[in-house]
């Protein structure tokens, strides 16, 4: 499998810990989007696409996030533990999309971070691409294991309508 296109776009320069949305398109064929790089407490990493958890209101059935204190239709109050702890784990989102194993999430991830700091090179932020250091990788990762290899800009620059960069 090949990242054969990342498209990245910057989040403006502030505080946050989102620092920028990408796409990614594997093998020319398939593109995931929404994927997140996001500044956490060791470091970069990349967020797979994910949605809000939800349940159902007990007045009228209507769809609610798990944290939500009224229900969007109804308007009803909705209970305090309306979802046992065992069956979220203390999760409130669902990848969407994501790499089966670690060392293909962290291939993917380093392609993805150097995308990310190509794009504040070219945006004029040099110093905020030399400080982007990426979480610790696993120990098990090895380059060339997986089939994931980097974006090649001429496979991309090949196909009309395909960008780098955003």
């Amino acid at each position: 499998m090949k990242v054969t296109n990342v498209s990245i776009k910057l989040s403006p320069q502030s505080g946050d810990r989102l620092k920028a949305f990408c796409t990614m398109t594997l093998d020319g064929e398939f593109v995931v989007r929404d994927l997140k790089i996001i500044e956490g407490t060791n470091g970069l990493f990349v967020a797979m696409p994910s949605r809000k958890l939800t349940d159902h209101c007990p007045k009228c059935n209507g769809k609610n996030h798990l944290r939500a204190k009224f229900c969007n239709d109804c308007g009803g109050h909705l209970p305090e533990k309306r979802v046992s702890d065992e069956d979220v784990q203390g999760k409130l989102h669902a990848d969407i999309a994501h790499p089966i194993n670690s060392e293909c999430r962290a291939r993917l991830q380093e392609v993805i971070l150097h995308a990310y700091r190509d794009e504040l090179r070219r945006a004029g932020r040099g110093e905020e691409a030399a400080a982007a250091v990426a979480q610790p990788e696993p120990d098990a990762y090895q380059e060339g294991d997986s089939g994931v290899s980097p974006v090649h800009p001429e496979a991309s620059a090949a196909k009309p309508g395909v960008k780098n960069g955003g």
